[in-house]
């Protein structure tokens, strides 16, 4: 076995010994299931570079040298043939989709066989981290696989075998992505979508193209990202993007076509058809955010006087084209809503049973204007697999289903966690993830440090009104106030959280201002009696001048971060405004921002009023 990185930059020789060049790629048949080395590409002198055939040229190779079976005089050059594709410039470092993972991979290394002396096959892809090392340096491989042979470990290789593997790109000029163990149109739409979101944005309208429209629009809209999947659609050809939003749930077609630009989705809703326009066109007449945006006219509604055996006949042929049949919708001649009948109770009532008998009248819906996050938790709350949406009089619009009322919750979540300054999808392994997570909590480490640099530095430009050291210990009580800063930015943003602007059970500006108050003044008064109960353990039997300084310059920190921290506390309902001002203009805010910002509010602060009061230095 031996692998392409071990080939490549190795010298070509003749019979005799010249070298004619360096080893730079090697071309391979497609056609065969493992296939042969058929080309040898080397860099001559000059960097000219040249082509032969292997089979007729090759002698002999290893890991330092190929050796030719003629004089270089003898050699006649060819070129890469409609079938052949080179490994190192196609296929090397190349992602490729590992379906049997459901994961995106890239190739690090190529494993080749030999078959008799000279013949060499491909037999796979190597994705591991030895194909990475080996492709640094062989050596940095060995003795990686020394180390951890040595701690009871093996690094593995890791192959997907070349007959697993199915070229993308058919032509055959530039080789972007393989598919292994499964073709992708055996895939799960949410496997896809998976997928898709790893690539690299240049292939993922090439894994489009190997899709038909109806598996290309459940794909479609399993993408988590909007913006994604715009992208996508603008880079396809304009009636097959038609034809996938045709394919498409109205709801999550609206949802696409608002995220292109007016042109384009101009364009696209013209081409498609009337019905499935109309629909479109109806979910983008609602303001976003709203159950009029993600609720979808795929349902089954029939008259009260349906009969059950009526029910099921036109559920078998109607029923795999809704949005789901778990429901039927009872509605009169103007669509009216005048009950609902669950599958459960269609198939345990007997044939003959108008569906009015068996419906449940007692319904809860929504109204097109209410909130989406509002409409997902009562679907929640009441367990109900999708609700109805009515308008004023009662007519039924439309309805939201579970699925979509998970992705809206899901979508709420995320921007929660945002406002938080968390992260969300943070893997254990991800160490980097792991570290900005560490420095974002910890930050105030870092604030406290700048300001007893700061403090340090003003006490030594005061030209002796204080001791450098004198700032140091007054700067010790400075995590106190950071600390309650940072406590200023979980409160408020909990509360934003919690409650929207609008909700009753709101607390009033009032009262949380007065809240923050009592809060702050507990934990100044706190604070207060730490830094004396302190005071009063430190001073029994001190009676140097030197040791009662420190005690009291470490007490009027103290004091001073106690007071910055109740001041700090009652920034909480300006911060509230502030976020819910944000808010309201559709403008990200970041927890970790806002942090940063009470931080260094806070940190000013303390400066200013140690450097005033109790330095001296002004």
């Amino acid at each position: 076995m031996i692998y392409l990185s071990q080939l490549m930059g190795n010298p070509v020789l003749d019979s005799e010994g010249e070298q004619l060049g360096v080893v730079s790629d090697l071309g391979i048949a497609t056609g065969e299931v493992f296939p042969r080395v058929t080309s040898l590409a080397f860099t001559g002198p000059g960097k000219t570079p040249f082509m032969i055939s292997w089979r007729k040229y090759v002698d002999s190779y290893n890991e330092k040298e190929i050796r030719l079976k003629v004089v270089s005089s003898d050699v006649r050059f060819s070129y890469l043939q409609p079938e052949e594709v080179l490994l190192a410039r196609d296929i090397l470092n190349k992602q490729i989709v590992d379906t049997g993972g459901m994961r995106v991979v890239r190739v690090n290394d190529l494993k080749l066989s030999d078959t008799d002396s000279s013949q060499l096959r491909l037999l796979g892809a190597e994705v591991g981290a030895r194909g990475l090392l080996r492709s640094l340096s062989p050596t940095l491989e060995r003795i990686a696989c020394n180390v951890t042979r040595t701690l009871g470990r093996e690094i593995p290789e890791n192959i997907i075998a070349w007959n697993y593997m199915d070229l993308l790109d058919r032509d055959l000029s530039d080789v972007k992505l393989s598919v292994a163990h499964k073709t992708l149109d055996e895939l799960h739409p949410a496997d896809i979508a998976d997928i898709i979101e790893q690539l690299d944005p240049r292939l993922r309208g090439q894994v489009f193209a190997q899709l038909d429209d109806a598996q290309a629009a459940l794909a479609m809209a399993e993408l988590d990202d909007d913006e994604m999947a715009a992208e996508i659609v603008d880079d396809m050809e304009e009636r097959e993007a038609s034809r996938v939003l045709a394919e498409m749930d109205p709801d999550d077609a609206a949802e696409l076509v608002s995220e292109l630009d007016y042109e384009k989705a101009e364009k696209l809703l013209r081409l498609m058809g009337v019905k499935e326009r109309r629909a479109v066109r109806q979910l983008l007449g609602y303001r976003e955010d709203t159950a009029g945006r993600i609720m979808t006219s795929a349902f089954v509604a029939l008259s009260p006087e349906t009969t059950v055996r009526e029910a099921i006949a036109h559920l078998r042929e109607v029923g795999e084209d809704a949005e789901t049949s778990h429901y039927l919708y009872l509605t009169d001649g103007q669509r009216h809503l005048k009950g609902v009948v669950s599958l459960q109770n269609l198939v345990l009532a007997k044939q003959t049973t108008p569906l009015s008998e068996i419906a449940v009248t007692d319904l809860v819906t929504a109204s097109p204007e209410d909130d989406q996050e509002d409409v997902a938790k009562d679907i929640a709350k009441y367990n109900l697999l999708a609700m109805p949406v009515v308008d004023d009089s009662g007519k039924l619009l439309g309805i939201v289903t579970v699925d979509d009322a998970l992705d809206v919750l899901e979508e709420e979540h995320e921007e929660d966690l945002q406002i938080v300054g968390a992260r969300s999808g943070l893997a254990a392994d991800e160490s980097s993830g792991v570290l900005v997570h560490l420095l974002s909590s910890e930050m105030w480490f870092f604030f406290w440090m700048a300001g007893l640099v700061v403090l340090a530095l003003l006490a030594r430009a005061s030209n002796g009104a204080a001791n450098p050291l004198d700032a140091v210990i007054v700067g010790m009580a400075l995590p106190v106030c950071l600390r309650a800063a940072g406590a200023m930015v979980r409160q408020a943003t909990d509360v934003f959280i919690e409650y929207d602007e609008d909700d009753e059970d709101a607390p009033s500006m009032a009262a949380f201002t007065l809240r923050g108050l009592g809060a702050a003044l507990v934990f100044a008064a706190l604070v207060v009696l730490a830094a004396r109960g302190l005071e009063g353990l430190l001073l029994a039997g001190m009676t140097t001048p030197e040791q009662w300084k420190i005690i009291v310059l470490a007490a009027a920190g103290m004091f001073v971060s106690a007071g910055v921290a109740a001041f700090m506390f009652l920034l909480a309902p300006i911060l509230l405004n502030t976020l819910r001002a944000r808010e309201r203009d559709s403008q990200e805010t970041s927890g970790i921002a806002l942090r940063v910002v009470a931080m260094l509010i806070a940190l000013a602060l303390f400066v200013a009023v140690a450097a005033v009061f109790v330095l001296g230095l002004v």
